[in-house]
Parts: C-alpha cells; sequence; structure tokens
C-alpha cells in the first residue's frame, strides 16, 4: 500500500502527516516560534529551515525519502483553478516563489513538496489538491452589481470537497453525481453550492464576503461601510482589520471563542446568545441562496468546520431552519491531512488524473 506524505504549512507551524493508504502512521505538528522566523526576510527563504525539520520527522519515524510513494502538499494562493490535484510543476513554484497571487504559508506546501521531490532525484510524485484559490463560478455568479468589481471563489474548497465526498460514498453514489449545499464554521465561514461535483457558487470567506463568522465581519450594508471608511476615525489598514480580524462575533462579544461564548449563554448573558444567534441565523440565509442557485435541488446540506461541534447551540439552530431543504449532515472539525492525503491515493489509484497547473501562460 502507498505511503504518502502530507505537509501542511502554516504560519507559526508545519503539520506533518504519513499515512499508509487512509491509514494514519503518524502526525506532528511542529511550532516555529517568532523568533526562529525572524531570521528570514521572506517565506520562500523559510523552505530550507522547513524543509530540514521534515527530514528530522521522517527520520525519528523511520521513514526515509526512499519509502515514500507521493508526497502532497497544502495550495496556496495561485491562480484561479478547477478544484483536483495538481502535480507541482515549473510553473507554480515560480507563482508561489514570487507571491504573484499573495503570500501566505500555505505557499510553502507546494515547495517544500518538489525540494523533497528533487532531493529524491525526481522518483516522488508532489502534488497539491483543492487549494483556497478553487474557482468552479458559473457565469452568472461573477457579477457583483457593477463592472468594476467581480465576484472571487476564494473558500475552504479543501475541506468542503472532503466532506462532501465523504457524504456522496454514504449514500452510495459518487461526489459528481449529487448536490450539496456545504457550509464550513470556523474563524471564517464558507457556503457552497456543490452542482455535480463543481463549486458553482460560493461566498469569498477571506475577504469579507457572507455571514459574519468569529473574526469577520460578513456582508456589510454598504453606505453604512463608506460612511466609516471616509470619517477620518480609521486608516486603510485599520479598516481592514475591522473587516477581517476584528469583525464579527469578537466585535459583539470580545472573543473568538465559540467555546466561551456558548459557556456564557449558559450563564445567561444575552447579549452574546443573541449574537451567536444572528451568526446562525446569516449562515442560513446564505444556505438559502446557495439552495436557490442549486433550484432546490439539494440532496444534502452538510454542516462542517471546528463549530460545528457545538450540538447545543449552532447545530440546533440550523437544523431548525435548514430542513426543509433536504437531509442535514453533520460532519465536525477538518481533518486537512487526510483530506490531502485522500487527494494523493485517488491519483495512484487512478480514480482520478492529477491536472498540469498553467498559472500565468493559461
Amino acid at each position: 500500500m502507498p505511503i504518502i506524505l502530507v505537509i501542511n504549512p502554516g504560519s507559526t507551524s508545519t503539520k506533518l502527516a504519513l499515512f499508509n493508504d487512509s491509514q494514519l502512521l503518524k502526525e506532528y505538528t511542529i511550532r516555529h516560534s517568532k523568533e526562529e522566523l525572524s531570521g528570514y526576510d521572506s517565506l520562500y527563504a523559510q523552505r530550507i529551515f522547513r524543509k530540514e525539520l521534515i527530514k528530522s520527522f521522517l527520520d525519528d519515524c523511520d521513514f526515509g525519502l526512499d519509502r515514500i510513494d507521493a508526497i502532497v502538499g497544502r495550495g496556496g494562493m495561485l491562480e484561479p483553478l478547477q478544484g483536483g490535484a495538481y502535480f507541482v510543476n515549473e510553473r507554480m513554484i515560480e507563482d508561489l516563489k514570487e507571491a504573484r497571487y499573495g503570500e501566505h504559508a500555505s505557499n510553502l506546501g507546494a515547495i517544500l513538496a518538489r525540494e523533497l521531490s528533487q532531493e529524491a532525484g525526481g522518483r516522488i510524485p508532489a502534488f497539491i489538491a483543492d487549494p483556497v484559490v478553487v474557482d468552479e463560478l458559473e457565469p452568472l455568479a461573477r457579477y457583483s452589481g457593477h463592472p468594476d468589481y467581480s465576484r472571487r471563489s476564494i473558500f475552504h474548497a479543501l475541506n468542503q470537497k472532503a466532506v462532501a465526498r465523504s457524504v456522496a460514498l454514504k449514500y452510495g453514489k459518487k461526489y459528481n453525481q449529487m448536490n450539496f449545499v456545504v457550509i464550513h464554521m470556523g474563524g471564517g465561514i464558507s457556503v457552497g453550492a456543490h452542482r455535480k461535483g463543481r463549486v458553482i457558487d460560493v461566498n469569498n470567506a477571506l475577504d469579507g464576503d457572507g455571514p459574519f463568522s468569529p473574526e469577520r465581519s460578513g456582508t456589510l450594508p454598504l453606505t453604512g461601510l463608506i460612511r466609516l471608511c471616509f470619517s477620518g476615525k480609521y486608516s486603510f489598514e485599520e479598516m481592514k482589520k475591522l473587516i477581517k480580524g476584528n469583525g464579527g462575533l469578537v466585535a459583539y462579544t470580545g472573543t473568538t471563542d465559540c467555546q466561551q461564548i456558548q459557556r456564557s449563554i449558559t450563564q445567561n448573558n444575552r447579549e452574546n446568545e443573541m449574537a451567536y444567534r444572528a451568526m446562525a441565523y446569516q449562515i442560513v440565509k446564505w444556505a438559502g441562496k446557495m439552495a436557490a442557485a442549486l433550484r432546490g435541488e439539494v440532496d444534502s446540506v452538510i454542516i462542517t468546520g471546528g463549530i460545528a461541534y457545538d450540538r447545543d447551540y449552532i447545530i440546533p439552530w440550523l437544523t431548525e431552519k435548514l430542513s426543509f431543504i433536504a437531509p442535514i449532515d453533520i460532519i465536525p472539525g477538518g481533518d486537512e491531512e487526510l483530506a490531502l492525503a485522500m487527494a494523493g491515493l485517488r491519483i495512484i489509484d487512478g480514480s482520478e488524473e492529477a491536472r498540469e497547473y498553467c498559472g500565468l501562460s493559461s
């Protein structure tokens, strides 16, 4: 059975996992202090430091590169692309190295996978799968209301597609045979309309579109936002922070910790309860929009992400209002490492073909 190495870099950590087929053999999170990373003048410059830590992890696990059959890295900020797995090629490395589409720690996933593959003489294939820039929007979904702006697809593609495949399997079908509304609830919240294996509409969960979340404001009333921008109270950077980082639940309750909010509700904190209910209410409205985009032809509403562990408040509030659309499947959390490993397995077993990344040349 194939051995797959998964690399999932974050801003202050590198998550690693070894899988034998779909079975987890070993996982480890390497924490990086600010002091360790401060010596590097760019994200790309961190690759050698992080690569040596990955090799130490493999040594500790008694797995040399000669025993690895595939490496799957977390996809980064790339050109908008179709969902699926992609070979890590030179064009992809150049786009990530130069941060042409944005700099994010996940950019290192493909870079590290490629360098380890090269150290093995190119014998080990290197892939990424379903990065946040997956864009399968239908043409009508791109219209924003003004020609100067187009709606963008940036969302939790890796987990949304992984849970959709899992639920399809539960019903004895394939992902591309079913329609889903998928709700991912974490620090950001994305709600996607999945039609026969493609996400035809979804909110831009990174830049503030959609329901408000623990730390993001979501879609705001435009006139009020414009007034605030020109009020002189905030700089450009401060306004960005109000929308992403200091918006949503934290603005209403003072915390992004949903468990803390749940505890406060049990202690009769009415203000926190209303804010938490309001977030659920906005999620419901966006799920209704996505169901409409699917013309009501929805096989399941899937609720996932870390907040889906809340069976006392959020899940009952959502199911109460969404159960008329379709059966509801709840898959709490988001196992990114398993999702990446499964993408590698689909390539190895031939059930999916890896795509070639074209980047700026497309």
